[in-house]
């Protein structure tokens, strides 16, 4: 009989697809579940839509393959986004339509199916009925507690790898200040905490995450949520923000084209202060959203080798620190109909970071000048710890020393090397070198015959101005916008550098430099505006363009 029990004491408690050996670890604490969810993904854009539909937004309707697929590519977590406003019927009982939230039900009960942790929300209604909580509470807190009410008892008995997240970036619209709004944001975390711990069954422990005001990781609102887990005094409870990067380079304005110094302290300093504040008070940590701004507009906004280098130091903070991570996507990332990555270089980057470091250098782009004699040209290696092995191109090794040489963290590209892959006709991407080192995924190095841009003269409507661009190879990083004085012009007047993609653009295809209605929008009328491209080659092109009500006249600066 001993013998049979130490046998059954020594068997592993499977609970929810994790592992708990002996009697003492008979159940998963935070920590553990928050460890067993990374890495995570969001099904973004879907049951988020404020449409009609989970296809409003432009998304397929899910399918289980596509949870599959998601399951398939390394990620043990999903984030499902639910607003619920549109989908509610009117005051008192503010009900949910039962086939809306039978078709929740199902997605849920799919990827828990799948192997997948799971985490649901209320989502978009944060902005737009719950702001408005300061001037209408009485209703607002009705209308939100009946979310709940109904939500949770639908779970109730659900696997206990479902997670419940209040609320999706709380805000607050027309209140006195941040006591205000920390109060509010604690008035809803405990309404949402008292309803789901009511309903009992499995709802009695389910793991359960609280935000911060607007989910953002500054000091002031870690101090809050830490005061909120403090009251609460319930293990069963895990925090979470969202990191889109420093706001000048995750949109791509205010002359923050770079992952720079700043950007990078911006990342360091985020998750420091989670370590500080929550973690090492025991309080685990789900970066519940994290990627870039810019990515709602254009995945292009920020270029390839800065966002590369953004993802690779983002995924080595959040592994030194123990943060599970939940990539946003929207549809922009996963092609769910293909089941295949629109950027795999991104996402090999991404995927590689949940395990290890990568190389990277100071760019990711080594410009030829065709009209000028070829020179050896100097890249700086980021190592990351690591050691730099070798240089390819295709399945073909480099020879150091005729084509390359490596000197610490200086790698140095020889004239005869650079004057051999560039002697073709023609501009652009000559080859693609990767380089490699003794860990993590390679970094490719495109040398790029170029020249200096010729832009031409053009009259236009605001509405759809662009400048006829010959790119010679180059590509443009960022533009400014003054005025003769030397005053700013155009939108985001604190800065002469307008926001890339929606001020401006360039169309390689097309050959144009396009100029949007938004940036006209806030230039004086009759006034000439100097406007300076700076290329990715370090070369600038300047240029003049006047708006006289909706006509646009450019030309190049004299």
């Amino acid at each position: 009989m001993s013998r049979l029990l130490g046998r059954l004491l020594a068997l592993t408690l499977i609970l929810g697809g994790m592992a708990w050996a002996g009697p003492a670890q008979a159940a998963p604490t935070a920590a553990a579940i928050t460890k067993a969810m990374q890495p995570g993904w969001n099904l973004g854009n879907t049951l988020d839509a404020t449409g009609a539909d989970e296809t409003s937004w432009g998304n397929p309707r899910v399918t289980r393959e596509l949870l599959k697929g998601i399951r398939a590519q390394g990620f043990k977590s999903i984030r499902i986004p639910v607003t619920w406003g549109q989908h509610q019927g009117p005051a008192p009982d503010y009900t949910i339509d039962p086939a809306y939230l039978a078709r929740v039900q199902e997605v849920v009960g799919w990827a828990l199916d799948e192997g997948l942790y799971v985490m649901i929300n209320i989502h978009h209604d944060s902005w737009q009925w719950i702001a408005t909580m300061p001037t209408d509470h009485d209703n607002v807190l009705a209308r939100y507690n009946a979310i709940w009410t109904q939500v949770a008892g639908a779970f109730r008995d659900t696997s206990p790898r479902l997670l419940l997240e209040s609320v999706n970036e709380p805000q607050f619209w027309g209140s006195t200040g941040d006591t205000e709004n920390y109060a509010l944001l604690a008035e809803l975390n405990t309404s949402f905490h008292r309803i789901v711990r009511g309903t009992g069954g499995g709802n009695a422990k389910r793991f359960l995450v609280l935000p911060t005001l607007h989910t953002n990781a500054d000091q002031g609102r870690l101090d809050a949520l830490t005061g909120e887990f403090t009251a609460f005094n319930d293990p069963n409870l895990i925090a979470t923000v969202h990191y889109y990067g420093y706001w000048p380079f995750s949109v791509n304005v205010a002359g923050g084209y770079r992952f720079d110094a700043t950007a990078q302290q911006d990342l360091l300093g985020t998750f420091q202060r989670l370590r500080d504040s929550l973690i090492s008070k025991g309080i685990p940590v789900i970066l519940g959203e994290y990627g870039l701004l810019g990515f709602d507009r254009h995945t292009g906004t920020i270029e390839q080798g800065e966002k590369l280098k953004f993802f690779e130091l983002f995924g080595q903070q959040a592994r030194a620190s123990g943060v599970t991570t939940m990539l946003w996507d929207n549809g922009q990332h996963y092609d769910r109909t293909a089941g295949v990555w629109r950027d795999a270089e991104l996402f090999g980057q991404i995927s590689s970071s949940w395990r290890t470091r990568s190389g990277t250098a100071a760019s990711d782009l080594v410009f030829v000048r065709r009209s000028a004699p070829v020179t050896a040209q100097t890249i700086t290696l980021n190592l990351n710890g690591l050691g730099f092995t070798h240089v390819r191109l295709g399945e073909a090794t480099l020879r150091r020393g005729p084509d390359y040489q490596v000197s610490g963290d200086q790698l140095t590209l020889t004239a005869g090397l650079l004057q051999r892959l560039t002697r073709t006709e023609g501009y652009g991407v000559k080859a693609a070198l990767s380089l490699r080192f003794s860990g993590g995924v390679p970094w490719r190095l495109d040398v790029v015959s170029s020249d200096t841009p010729q832009l031409s003269a053009v009259t236009g409507e605001t509405s759809a101005f662009a400048i006829p661009t010959v790119f010679n190879g180059d590509r443009l990083a960022t533009m400014t916008a003054t005025y003769a004085d030397g005053s700013n012009a155009g939108p985001h007047g604190w800065t002469p550098y307008k926001e890339f993609d929606r001020a401006f653009a360039p169309d390689y295809t097309a050959g144009t430099i396009r100029l949007t209605p938004d940036f006209f929008a806030e230039v004086t009328d009759g006034a000439v505006v100097n406007l300076r491209f700076y290329l990715w080659s370090g070369e600038t092109v300047s240029y003049q363009v006047t708006r006289t009500g909706t006509v646009v006249s450019g030309t190049l600066a004299g």
